[in-house]
């Protein structure tokens, strides 16, 4: 299982990708594969203020349903409308056209509590 150099990891398996001051934000590959087949996306408000660590979406699959935690504090900018209908794209391309919200970031240093692929990768390995 891969995980993009470019991406932040969060502890609860969502990975975040900055550009300027907007993070988008989407599950991991090995969430996701946990999970199995994805069936509907609970997004959170536009213009509704997160704190990273709350529970902001949820992911449901036919095996479960799973909360979405918020990697970073900031403002919803967007969320994926690309998904209704088409919840699949989470689990066929995590991190492309399957990512779920866009924060606009109000702690940049925020960032830095993230873990990089590598640390990630390691993360999930000493878990399983």
């Amino acid at each position: 299982m891969s995980f993009p150099a470019d991406l932040k990891y969060a502890t609860t398996h969502e990975w975040i990708r900055v550009e300027g001051n907007i993070a988008t934000v989407g599950i991991t590959a090995f969430a996701q594969n946990q999970l199995g087949d994805v069936v509907f996306v609970d997004m959170p408000d536009v213009d509704s203020a997160v704190t990273k660590g709350d529970s902001v979406a949820e992911v449901e699959s036919t095996k479960t349903v799973s909360d979405v935690y918020a990697p970073v504090s900031g403002i919803v900018y967007a969320t994926n409308e690309g998904l209704e209908g088409n919840e699949d794209q989470v689990n066929s391309d995590p991190y492309g056209d399957g990512w779920l919200f866009k924060i606009d970031l109000s702690d940049i240093s925020e960032l830095d509590r993230l873990m990089d692929a590598a640390a990630y990768a390691a993360t999930v390995e000493a878990a399983h």
